[in-house]
Order: structure tokens, then sequence, then C-alpha cells
């Protein structure tokens, strides 16, 4: 069985997507996914359900909405503790958990397969986090949390990437996440970098002042230590900025989702990629 709230909220058994009923039955599955294998008392389910007035009813249409899950899901994977719920989940089952693991495994790998395995990663994001219930009250701050997960993932990428000599290719890219998030500075700091490799050093400089212009404007802030360090560097032509003598050659056998058996690239080992400090072809830490 696969859960997903990495876009529209879903669950698909064996024989296609299950029916999970109406907008408060899925949402209340859809908490006890989110504290998966933990107990999940009655009381925080009816708060986070009804807010502050809910109805005499409420405990009683618990009972009811868990009952109709259990037949969709199976009696045993809801299961009654106490004055709660605890859904059971196995290894593999929920697309976060599966995300957060490719993730972890993309540190442990050099660029090439990092980036590829990044992109498994966040081709399991379909959406909007939760789908239609990502607009509830009780789903704002987690949404909030995956989408930068998410977006943690999508810098991670392009520093594998960048390590990998995609330079140009990341540009247009990069471009439209600057546009999409202003304030933050390691995306912006990677397009200045990005900018910089592909030979437009004036541009890479005019990303900067626009982003400094942005968070004078908006947060009354100063760029932070690491941007203005890499504009001083690219003020002065540092050789380490330099893109890799090596650049990685990627064989892409989907266009969507590149496997990492299908990358190639003469890279160094987990825990050598040189920092800025140290040689050219390395991507600033923001």
């Amino acid at each position: 069985m696969e859960f997903r709230i990495l876009g529209p909220f879903e669950v698909e058994g064996s024989g296609g997507t299950l029916s999970l009923g109406g907008q408060r039955q899925r949402a209340l599955l859809a908490l006890l996914i989110l504290r998966r294998n933990e107990q999940v008392l009655t009381s925080r389910l009816i708060d986070d359900l009804w807010g502050e007035e809910p109805p005499a009813t409420a405990q009683k249409t618990v009972q009811v909405y868990v009952s109709r899950l259990r037949g969709e899901l199976g009696e045993s994977r809801i299961e009654t503790h106490g004055r709660g719920y605890m859904l059971l989940l196995d290894d593999g089952e929920l697309d976060l958990q599966v995300f957060e693991q490719l993730v972890t495994r993309s540190e442990q790998q050099p660029p090439p397969s990092a980036a590829a395995t990044l992109r498994e990663a966040l081709a399991l994001y379909r959406g909007q986090p939760l789908g239609d219930l990502g607009h509830e009250q009780w789903a704002l701050s987690e949404v909030a949390r995956l989408e930068e997960l998410r977006l943690d993932a999508v810098e991670r990428r392009v520093d594998a990437d960048l390590a990998c000599g995609r330079h140009r290719e990341l540009v247009a890219e990069l471009e439209a996440l600057v546009r999409e998030h202003p304030q933050r500075e390691r995306i912006r700091g990677q397009l200045m970098l990005a900018l910089y490799r592909s030979g437009r050093q004036a541009d890479a400089l005019d990303s900067y002042r626009q982003g400094r212009a942005t968070l004078d404007e908006q947060l009354g802030l100063e760029p932070g230590p690491e941007l203005r360090d890499l504009e001083q560097r690219i003020l002065r032509q540092d050789p380490t900025l330099a893109a890799p003598a090596e650049p990685c050659a990627f064989r892409v056998s989907s266009a969507r989702l590149p496997p990492a058996s299908s990358v190639s690239c003469a890279a160094p080992t987990p825990g050598s990629v040189p920092t800025l400090a140290q040689g050219a072809g390395s991507v600033p830490a923001f």
C-alpha cells in the first residue's frame, strides 16, 4: 500500500486508489499519517478537525470515521490506543519517508550520483503537499515544512549539478527560482556562480545588487557574509570559482528521472569534494 502526501492526498492499494470518504474523514487519516506509528489522542484529532467549537457528537463522529477507514485500509491498520489511535505504516509505504531516505543517501554520494538521487526524490513531489487539505488550518505549518524540505533538496541538487559542470544548463532554472524566492540567499548565490562560470560576470554581480536591494526593501537587512564574500571573489575573479576541470558526463535514459546508473563522472569520492578555499569546481555553502 502506498500513502502519498507530497501532492494530492491519496492512498494506493492493490486494486487502485482507495476511496477515503469526505473532507473531514480524509483529514483525520492525513493527521494520523503525519504522526504515523504514534498515538494520536482523540481530543487532538477533534481540535484539529473542528477547531474551538466542536459539535457534541465529535467523539462519536471520529469513531465512525476510523471504522470506515479501517474498512478501506484493513482492520489492523489503525489501532486503538487508550484514548486515541495509531496508524501503522511499514517502511517505504509513505512517499515522505522515501523522499527523506533518498536525500540522506545523496549525502554520501559523489556529485553525479547525488544529483540523480535527488532528482528521484524530488519526482515524488506531485504538487502542493496534502493537496486540497493543504489549506486547512491544521495543515498550514506542515505544508510549509514539506515545501521547505523540497526546496532544500532542490538546492542540494543544484549544488551537485554545479559540481558536475552543468552551470550553463542551470541558469534559466535558477533565474526562475530566484524570482520565486527572492530572499533566499543560497539560491541567489548558486545563480551568481552559474552566471560567472558561464562567462557572465556582469550579470552575476547585477544579481547580487538586485538581491541586496530586495533584502533591504523587504526586510531591512544586508546580504549574509557568504553572499558578500562570493561577490568579492567574483569581482577579483578568484580562480577557485572556476568550473570543474573534468565535467560530469550525463547519460540520461529518461527525460524526467535519470537513474543513478545512467550517470558517469570522474568525480571525487564522498568527503573529498574541495571547498571554495581549497580549489576549483566547488560550490559555495549558503
